[in-house]
């Protein structure tokens, strides 16, 4: 079982990145999927979150309007594209796929917004 995160990277304030979520050795479609972010010293924020259907989302009041969440269940895979970047966003973002039973984590992927 595997997620990998990819995308990741420096950009400028005001610009856009497309992380993507690449899962492998289970079913995705039968699993929630969420981004959170780290930002150094400070705990993980829920960024948003896609049902395992893809037809709900939610996201962090920080970040509505900016970015979108997205899956792929035919191939396994979750995106969350950002825009107007800020520095704050600057963190390492962490790909998450939950059911009732199972969670599985991402190594993550880092975000460096410069202003």
């Amino acid at each position: 079982v595997q997620l990998v995160e990819s995308g990741g990277g420096l950009v400028q304030s005001g610009g856009s990145l497309r992380l993507s979520c690449a899962a492998s050795g289970f079913t995705s479609s039968f699993y929630h999927m969420n981004w959170s972010r780290q930002a150094p010293g400070k705990g993980r924020e829920l960024v948003a979150t896609v049902s395992s259907s893809g037809d709900s989302t939610t996201y962090a009041d920080s970040v509505k309007g900016r970015f979108t969440i997205s899956r792929d269940n035919a191939k396994n895979q979750v995106y969350l594209q950002m825009n107007s970047l800020k520095p704050e966003d600057t963190a390492v973002y962490y790909c998450h796929a939950y059911n009732r039973v199972y969670h599985y984590w991402g190594q993550g992927t880092q975000v460096t917004v410069s202003s």
